[in-house]
């Protein structure tokens, strides 16, 4: 019997059935044992993740495609100047994924926890890439961001100290 367990698919996931359900049952008692009240009976489908059919179009009957965080596109920004004086301009550049060459983008900055849109923007290049320029007039800590027009989607924030 040892061979047939070891050596052949059915008895190795007998085996395993065997082996799960001798440890199921010795902690099953030992926790019987230790309080009074019986514990739930366990089945099959209790925390079994189910699969949810996949939408499929009406017309056509093809699988619809799924919108992730990935597919909807991203935005990454970066400065060389993380401090600078009252008026000078930054230049912000980055790099776009999943969005148009052509795309509008904006720069906008947290004022009283709200994010506003400035008046500066400029369009994503054939290769992806992009650049803002800003002037800073209020003495401060500035933390900016650049998104898409519609404001769906938008980089991780930034933070420019100008003196």
């Amino acid at each position: 019997m040892t061979s047939v367990l070891r050596h052949h698919r059915y008895g190795r996931a007998l085996g395993a059935g065997a082996m799960t359900v001798a440890l199921l049952s010795g902690g099953t008692a030992g926790a019987f044992a230790a309080t009074s009240t019986p514990s739930p009976k366990a089945t099959m489908s209790a925390g079994m993740p189910t699969k949810k059919p996949m939408p499929t179009h009406m017309a056509t009957g093809k699988p619809m495609p799924t919108r992730t965080a990935t597919a909807m596109g991203s935005i990454t920004v970066s400065t060389a100047h993380k401090t600078v004086r009252h008026g000078e301009t930054v230049a912000f550049a980055g790099r776009v994924k999943g969005i148009k060459s052509g795309a509008t983008l904006v720069l906008q900055h947290r004022t009283k926890g709200k994010w506003t849109t400035l008046r500066s923007m400029t369009t994503v290049n054939r290769n992806g890439t992009f650049t803002i320029r800003r002037a800073f007039t209020a003495k401060g800590t500035e933390t900016v961001r650049v998104a898409t027009k519609d404001g769906r989607i938008m980089s991780s924030p930034l933070t420019v100290k100008v003196s």
